[in-house]
């Protein structure tokens, strides 16, 4: 298993430095921004004031815009789980059907390794991969912040930082558990795409429509916490949404263990479920 990590983990080296510079840096861009608005503040309240309540509502709360908490909970934590959603969705959809289809995967078996092994050292590097990226967006903000007029604790910083955290574990465990039910990566990741991008939207509307209150709990977004995380985590939300993760993840798992590995190729349409057979496909480790 400590083999498999660390193979990952160097295989995802590239996301590393893709996505945790590039947060890196639009953190350094963010704080900067901010400086440049200190004298404006109060011409920019006047100007948001003059926007409907419903834009409001669906892009956070403008009225603190002005203050540290209210502008990274509006310019950077409000639409990051849809960005860092993307990532999520990629890595766990083709955590190991990409070595499936392009006809690895069958080879990797071959060696001394059993399939939970392999599992767990995947997903394992996957979270660790999680974690950095997101250090890294946490030292983009920090740094700066010693210079500048936009001042938060730093361990209060971290607070919004172990919501999406949360966030990005559970959209990856659904997308990985899709890769273990779909016929190919591309349906696993796609159905998981269209599942973040619909909770995304359903939580923005339901704070305009009541009536979508009651669709919008069963969106895991529902229970993310931007700026409101800098007053401190929902400890039942948090683990909530971890609980369902590992739900998915132990379910991928178990799938995982019982199907049969394609040699190559996506196949036909099929459900990946142990009663299912077709194709040509062998057999790796338990």
């Amino acid at each position: 298993m400590i083999t498999v990590f660390r193979y990952t983990l160097r295989r995802y080296r590239g996301q590393i430095i893709g996505w945790g510079v590039g947060l890196a840096l639009l953190g350094l861009l963010l704080v900067s921004m901010f400086d440049s608005l200190g004298s404006q503040t109060q011409a920019l309240n006047d100007y948001l004031s003059v926007f409907p309540e419903e834009f409001m509502a669906f892009f956070g709360d403008f009225t603190e815009f002005g203050t540290p908490r209210g502008f990274l909970g509006v310019e950077f934590f409000s639409y990051m789980p849809i960005i860092i959603g993307i990532f999520a969705v990629l890595i766990g959809s083709g955590l190991l059907v990409s070595d499936e289809e392009n006809g690895t995967l069958d080879l990797i078996l071959a060696y001394p390794v059993s399939r939970t092994a392999l599992f767990t050292g995947r997903v394992l590097a996957f979270i660790v991969t999680t974690l950095v990226i997101l250090g890294l967006a946490w030292i983009g903000l920090a740094v700066p912040m010693s210079w500048s007029t936009l001042k938060i604790d730093l361990d209060i910083l971290a607070l919004p930082f172990v919501s999406l955290l949360a966030q990005i574990l559970i959209f990856g465990s659904i997308s990985l558990l899709f890769s273990m039910l779909l016929p190919s990566r591309g349906m696993a990741s796609m159905a998981s795409g269209v599942f973040l991008v619909a909770s995304f939207f359903v939580t923005g509307l339901a704070k305009i429509d009541d009536k979508l209150e009651p669709i919008s709990k069963i969106s895991p977004l529902n229970y993310y916490q931007a700026s409101e995380a800098f007053d401190g985590l929902n400890g039942t939300w948090i683990a909530g949404i971890l609980g369902v993760s590992l739900v998915c993840v132990i379910l991928a798992w178990w799938l995982f263990r019982q199907r049969d590995i394609r040699v190559g190729g996506e196949g036909g349409w099929r459900l990946s479920l142990p009663s299912i057979r077709r194709g040509a496909r062998i057999k790796g480790n338990a």
